[in-house]
């Protein structure tokens, strides 16, 4: 990918759930994203606890779903990066703190309680097979209110947020956090990811 627009036009394909552009993003980014957390296990507790790959995974269902809905404004490959750390930093994180806070005796809990880990998907399916499943992006949708799906509708057609604003009214800024507000609402009911995140 070269240039603004290219980078541009990577990023709608991605919200309009390009099977093509999803399998670029993970092949180029997953690297990334695992190097990222397996640097942050440091305690070899949590280590012993948590998978990166499972934890990848469950980045890139987040980032697509919320791609697909519209949440994200990226117009250089830096702010990708950037995004995808951070959300990697917090999925570990919020993990680490439901671990801390439910006590255990982690020298007790197998190899397998990875694949336990609330929030994230099955090992059985890939990102790019979770941004492809149109049945999650469907009940996504169906989760949101009548207004909140025009919003994603017009962001997913490449709508700047002054431009949302100024079709449905309100400020740019309240708009995009009633979006905000109704991801994290629906991810929460559909169980995606956890309510903290």
């Amino acid at each position: 990918m070269s240039g603004d627009n290219t980078f541009a036009e990577f990023v709608a394909r991605i919200r309009a759930g390009d099977e093509q552009a999803a399998a670029e993003l993970v092949r180029r980014y997953e690297p990334l994203i695992r190097r990222e957390i397996r640097m942050r296990l440091e305690d070899r507790r949590l280590s012993r606890l948590f998978d990166s790959m499972d934890l990848c995974q469950s980045v890139l269902a987040s980032f697509f779903l919320r791609t697909a809905a519209g949440e994200y404004d990226l117009e250089r490959p830096e702010q990708l990066v950037g995004l995808l750390v951070t959300m990697a930093r917090n999925k570990l994180a919020s993990a680490a703190r439901r671990e801390y806070r439910v006590r255990r005796d982690n020298r007790r809990v197998s190899e397998k309680a990875a694949e336990d880990l609330d929030g994230v998907p099955d090992g059985g399916l890939g990102p790019g097979e979770v941004l492809a499943s149109k049945e999650l992006l469907e009940q996504f949708r169906q989760a949101l209110s009548a207004e909140e799906r025009q919003i994603v509708e017009l962001r997913g057609g490449g709508l700047a947020w002054a431009d949302v604003a100024a079709r449905l009214g309100g400020t740019a800024q309240s708009r995009r956090m009633q979006l905000t507000r109704a991801v994290e609402r629906v991810v929460r009911e559909l169980g995606i990811e956890p309510a903290d995140l």
